[in-house]
């Protein structure tokens, strides 16, 4: 299997330094040869502890971002401290950042103020955009769109859309970042943008610890697991597991600058 790249995953979930190095091993074993591992949550705590992880691992790059989840509780000093996190060498994008209108933890205006706020924090500091658009495909796409974020591109992480948003999103200049979901039963609409979507636009993720893969349903998600998602991807595209795992790394590697 040709190595792949987990371009989207939450290690801070795991408490200790041990365990990290452990799951961290764990992904290595299974083909895994790049982590990125993304900034948010708790305050600037999630990034500064992403940051750090990605100075200790060679094959670790961090993001730093404020979720929309906590757009609320989004302050001045938060941002402040992202606009220098943004700033690390090992950071190579800032997100994820975006819109959720399915649980609605923060005000959709706070969200879409949030978002706007991140955008030109990223076209400043000149890296990509890490987007989780969840139940609100219009706003997500006209946002990106009035505050340009062609400028910079990223990436749509944990993909749950159509076909039509994808191809919406790809003029944007964002890739395609396919989860777990895509080996989900019911995910019709996800498998079928999955087929159209070009090898050189797609990526692919964990997003652990959540939405394990099937066959590991049920199981805290991890990196190791990529192994499936990838397996899923070349069946849907009908080519094997090492086309699948050449072309997903590769656009990672372009679009985040990994070296």
């Amino acid at each position: 299997m040709v190595p792949l790249i987990d371009s989207h995953c939450h290690l801070d979930y795991v408490e200790t330094d041990e365990g990290r190095r452990a799951v961290i091993a764990r992904g290595r074993t299974a083909g895994v040869a790049g982590f990125v591992t993304i900034g948010v949550g708790r305050g600037a705590d999630g990034a500064r502890d992403a940051v750090a992880l990605a100075g200790s691992e060679p094959d670790v790059w961090a993001t730093a971002g404020v979720h929309p989840h906590d757009a609320g509780a989004c302050t001045d000093a938060i941002v402040d401290a992202m606009v220098a996190y943004a700033a690390h060498p090992r950071v190579v994008a800032v997100g994820e950042i975006g819109l959720d209108y399915h649980y609605d933890l923060s005000p959709r205006e706070r969200q879409r103020e949030v978002f706007r706020r991140f955008i030109a924090l990223a076209r400043e500091a000149r890296k990509p955009i890490v987007v989780h658009t969840r139940e609100a495909a219009a706003d997500t796409l006209a946002i990106l769109r009035e505050e340009g974020a062609r400028d910079v591109g990223g990436v749509i992480h944990c993909f749950s859309e159509d076909a039509d948003f994808a191809r919406a999103a790809l003029d944007l200049d964002f890739d395609i970042s396919m989860s777990g979901i895509v080996t989900f039963k019911k995910a019709e609409a996800v498998r079928a943008a999955a087929k159209v979507i070009p090898a050189d636009r797609l990526m692919i993720e964990t997003d652990a610890p959540y939405l394990a893969p099937v066959p590991m349903r049920g199981k805290t998600n991890e990196p190791s697991f990529l192994v499936h998602t990838a397996k899923q991807l070349a069946a849907l595209r009908g080519v094997d597991e090492e086309t699948v795992g050449a072309g997903t790394t590769e656009t990672a590697r372009r679009r985040f600058g990994l070296r």
